[in-house]
């Protein structure tokens, strides 16, 4: 069996508690037997999606591949994740959030890595005899299993409570099953986490999970929730929710999930969640098509507006400075 490959992508400073972390998980891997490789984010050049949507326009149209008209180093990220069987992340928390340079990543990513779109196009493409050269990468549909570490310097959780549910974005479009997730709240009270035993132990433990996923014999056990937390959410196993509308249910604001809550004998909430509305989960197949067909079939070609560009005329017209520097004040700009 060809020897299992592990990407670890750390978002953080150099040399920083991410780094640090995702490399010791890594190192797990290697000493397990798997390759490894590892990329910090911010030592990459990536540009900005610009919403052009050309990636996935393409590939309904079946004329494009699926990727960006522009090439810049997401190219070695992209292929490095194609090789990759597995991926640990690590991002930390700036402004109660994940990172700007990790939402660019997850942008460009996006719709065009979708594995309902390629797919598609991937077999439309060969039922018309095109060459592999020509369609959406095959490797794309290869089944991953992902860890997530989440780092924030606050001594209170809920600080950090919104970068791990934002760095499932990363895995969406290619439905990389996460298999482990750790939330390192209460950073700033540890110099360097390699000050910190339990901590790197854990990551080691992360490292062993993946590898545990990788050599796994059945699907069941490729997939089996390995993190410490069982989570409000079946699905992703976060504790995320988002109250309905109508006040009597919710949906878990990762992943999707809609279910009922009720409040238990010990007071406790707990959810009941319908195996119909689990399969609409954006990390099930049911729930990526669906959102995909809404895209095909509910989207608005160009043209029909006939007077769109008088009707735009207006807002093209409408053009103001920037406020003039207030030089009595003590801003940011030079005098």
């Amino acid at each position: 069996m060809a020897e299992k490959k592990v990407l670890g992508i750390s978002f953080g400073r150099k040399m920083s508690n991410c780094d640090i972390m995702v490399k010791q998980a890594l190192m797990k891997c290697e000493e397990e037997g798997c390759e490894v490789a590892f990329l910090r984010a911010d030592d990459l050049n990536i540009s900005n999606c610009t919403g052009c949507i050309a990636c996935v326009v393409g590939m309904m149209n079946g004329k494009g591949r699926g990727y960006c008209v522009r090439h810049d180093d997401f190219d070695i990220l992209d292929e490095c994740v194609m090789q990759a069987d597995a991926v640990i992340l690590a991002c930390p928390t700036y402004e109660t959030s994940a990172t700007g340079r990790f939402k660019t990543i997850c942008d460009r990513i996006g719709p065009s890595h979708d594995i309902t779109f390629r797919q598609a196009a991937y077999e439309e493409g060969k039922a018309k005899g095109k060459d592999e050269s020509q369609l959406p990468d095959a490797r794309s549909f290869k089944k991953r299993t992902g860890a997530l570490i989440s780092v924030g310097g606050a001594m209170t959780e809920n600080w950090i409570a919104l970068t791990l549910p934002m760095m499932y974005e990363f895995t969406f479009p290619l439905a990389i099953d996460v298999i482990d997730t750790v939330e390192y709240w209460g950073a700033m009270a540890h110099e360097s986490v390699v000050g910190y035993p339990e901590m790197m132990e854990r990551m080691k433990k992360v490292g062993q999970h993946i590898v545990d996923s990788l050599n796994a014999e059945t699907e069941e056990e490729r997939i089996k929730w390995r993190g410490d937390e069982e989570g409000c959410c079946p699905i992703c196993h976060t504790r995320l929710l988002q109250v309905s509308h109508d006040k009597k249910s919710v949906d878990c604001v990762v992943c999707g999930s809609h279910g009922t809550f009720r409040i238990d004998e010990e007071g406790r909430l707990q959810v009941d969640y319908t195996e119909k509305e689990l399969d609409r989960s954006r990390l099930r197949w049911g729930g990526k098509l669906e959102h995909s067909t809404e895209i095909k079939t509910q989207a608005q070609p160009a043209g029909t507006i006939k007077n769109l560009k008088e009707l735009k005329a207006p807002y093209a017209a409408f053009a103001r400075p920037p406020f003039a520097a207030d030089t009595s004040s003590y801003g940011n700009i030079k005098k």
